[in-house]
């Protein structure tokens, strides 16, 4: 089993999932708990190494935190399981196009997931004040620290200096 009983009430704040999932601060934002890790490896051709197949998280955001601009070598899928919809703030690898994908139960155009493709620079924060959201992340080959990169504020402005407004936001100093 993965967590701990829920309190037997209407409402899980976020407070209760992290408790209940065991999950612990991340170092891009928020909080996390590997959940899933394939036994098999793979050899990954540009990533430096042999990689486990594929890994799976758990991951939770609450409202005033972001989780800041990333990429990694790996495509990522993002689940929402509960809370507020989450936004996906997504810069192309190629083009640097800026897209906003927003999973979750909203009423415009319910999503339940969203793919992050491979060296894509992103970011995730949860819009609706006094919230949270909680995801999940599959990635595949598997996450490894090794393949991950947080974005710089003034590399990121100078590659992409239309998106200077979101680079700015969920980005850290």
């Amino acid at each position: 089993m993965f967590f701990k009983a829920l309190p037997a009430t209407k409402t899980v704040d976020a407070r209760a999932w992290v408790r209940a999932l065991g999950l612990k601060e991340h170092p891009e934002g928020g909080y996390f708990k590997e959940t899933y890790r394939a036994e098999m490896e793979i050899d990954a051709p540009g990533f430096g190494g042999r990689r486990s197949a594929g890994t799976a998280i758990y991951y939770l955001l609450k409202s005033g935190q972001f989780s800041a601009f990333h990429r990694i070598k790996s495509d990522e899928v993002w689940h929402f399981y509960a809370g507020s919809p989450l936004a996906v703030h997504v810069i192309d690898r190629e083009g640097g196009k800026y897209h906003k994908m927003i999973i979750g139960r909203s009423s415009k155009r319910p999503a339940l997931q969203a793919v992050v493709k491979a060296g894509c620079w992103f970011a995730a924060s949860v819009d609706r004040a006094r919230s949270y959201s909680l995801a999940g992340c599959t990635v595949a080959p598997g996450f490894d620290f090794r393949d991950w990169e947080v974005g710089r504020r003034g590399e990121l402005l100078a590659l992409y200096p239309e998106h200077r407004q979101v680079i700015e936001k969920f980005t850290r100093q």
